[in-house]
């Protein structure tokens, strides 16, 4: 067996082989990680961002929720980061969206590559800066007085809650940047949806202070179930059954938008 078979990228069929769709993955995750390099400003919006949602909440909301901003930062803490990681999938929708209309896309198709490499090597890009504006938030909630009491365990396992879920939500982002005309419907899209869902959850505030019809939506609401497993892994406790959810939770997720996504990618190209 010579070099080039074991070597060569595509079947005999013309398809990708798993091995070289792999590297090729990694190279567009590459492509976009290295952007930051040479220009840094693209990673304002994953540091900027999160520490101005953690002062806000803290400082602004803690003496009335709480009593005080330190005391509401034990709570709220965990749900912040949550908010936060749903916002920045939406980052990878207008990249893709931005990608499309400036004929990035285009050049690609022209290539010998995987046709999920583009957008499987974006969403793993963007969630290597998700670990990045995590550890951010973290950072700065220990300086602020929060303290993770669930272990070095349940630090991990939260991150790579996050990390999973994150991913599974990302596939509803591609769907949105390949079916927005431009990246402020994107964005605008974005706001429209996640504040709503964010807000009636358990990130903020504790769910037997809302109105009984509202408790009952928040029971059901996926950022509630991540909320409570994130904050129950950071600060130990029970978080059997709402880990189960947010899993499940990522699993329909994906399951749903993983497909529409790569058809309306598919329609694109």
């Amino acid at each position: 067996m010579t070099a080039t078979t074991i070597t060569a990228p595509l079947t005999k069929s013309g398809r990708v082989r798993p091995l070289a769709a792999l590297q090729q993955t990694l190279t567009m995750a590459w492509r976009s990680l290295v952007a930051v390099k040479h220009n840094p400003l693209e990673l304002v919006d994953y540091s900027i961002t999160p520490i101005m949602f953690v002062f806000l909440f803290t400082y602004v909301l803690g003496g009335q929720m709480a009593g005080s901003p330190q005391e509401y930062l034990k709570y709220a803490l965990p749900g912040i980061i949550v908010q936060n990681t749903l916002f920045m999938t939406m980052y990878t929708a207008m990249a893709l969206n931005t990608d499309l209309t400036k004929g990035v896309f285009d050049r690609l198709r022209s290539l010998p590559i995987a046709r999920s490499a583009p957008l499987v090597g974006r969403i793993t890009a963007d969630l290597a800066k998700h670990v990045w504006a995590m550890l951010l938030m973290i950072g700065l909630g220990l300086a602020l007085g929060f303290r993770i009491t669930g272990g070095l365990d349940g630090f991990l396992l939260g991150a790579l809650l996050l990390v999973v879920f994150a991913a599974a939500v990302s596939w509803s982002a591609v769907l949105i940047g390949m079916l927005a005309g431009d990246a402020e419907k994107v964005q605008a899209f974005a706001f429209t949806l996640i504040f709503p869902i964010t807000f009636t959850s358990s990130a903020f505030v504790r769910v037997d202070t809302m109105p009984g019809w509202l408790q009952a939506w928040s029971d059901v609401n996926p950022v509630t179930h991540l909320s409570d497993a994130y904050r129950g892994l950071l600060l130990g406790g029970e978080v059997a059954e709402p880990v189960l959810w947010s899993l499940l939770w990522a699993a329909g997720i994906a399951a749903v938008f993983y497909p529409l996504a790569m058809r309306a990618y598919r329609a694109k190209a």
